[in-house]
């Protein structure tokens, strides 16, 4: 076989895998893709059980988001993204009009909720969520955004507080 035959077999098999391709795609439904819809934030999505600090932040910090986006009507991936950093929070607060203090009352229900979802999930202690929730009432938007944003560190000195009198003083709730 000469190298010319050899180029046109080449370039006629690629052209037929090209087309193949093609063809695979569109009969698995390929040509009526629509990307998947954001869940609404408003809706109680149930823990799943969680093993680990690791795992308990980071459904504390999903709750926490379902439940600040809800307020503001937003979805959860946007106001996760608005709160990574300063700038994108200002564009955020600029591109749906949110000032600073409607942000925080949102940030702070957001983390109420996730509270109560923790403690629901047998997460957190019900010795330490009132006084958590009392605490997050108040609490600055920095502050507020800081414990979504990093809820490990919350969480491991929630219940790092009391130390092994915590199981003793858990014998004594109802």
């Amino acid at each position: 076989m000469s190298p010319g035959s050899r180029a046109r077999v080449l370039v006629v098999g690629a052209i037929v895998a090209a087309v193949a391709l093609v063809g695979i795609y569109l009969a698995a439904g390929g040509a009526s893709y629509a990307p998947a819809k954001t869940q609404d934030p408003c809706k109680h999505r149930p823990w799943r059980n969680p093993e680990g600090l690791q795992e308990i932040a980071q459904q504390f910090t999903l709750s926490a988001l379902d439940g600040a986006a809800c307020q503001l009507g937003v979805s959860r991936e946007t106001l996760a993204q608005a709160l990574a950093t300063p700038a994108a929070r200002e564009r955020f607060t600029q591109r749906y009009g949110i000032g600073d203090a409607k942000l925080a009352r949102a940030v702070r229900a957001g983390l109420l909720r996730a509270v109560d979802d923790a403690e629901e999930a047998g997460a957190l202690s019900p010795l330490f969520a009132d006084p958590l929730r009392e605490t997050l009432k108040g609490i600055p938007l920095d502050q507020a955004i800081e414990l979504i944003n990093n809820a490990e560190s919350l969480l491991d000195n929630v219940q790092g507080f009391l130390g092994p009198a915590q199981e003793f003083l858990e014998g004594f709730l109802p």
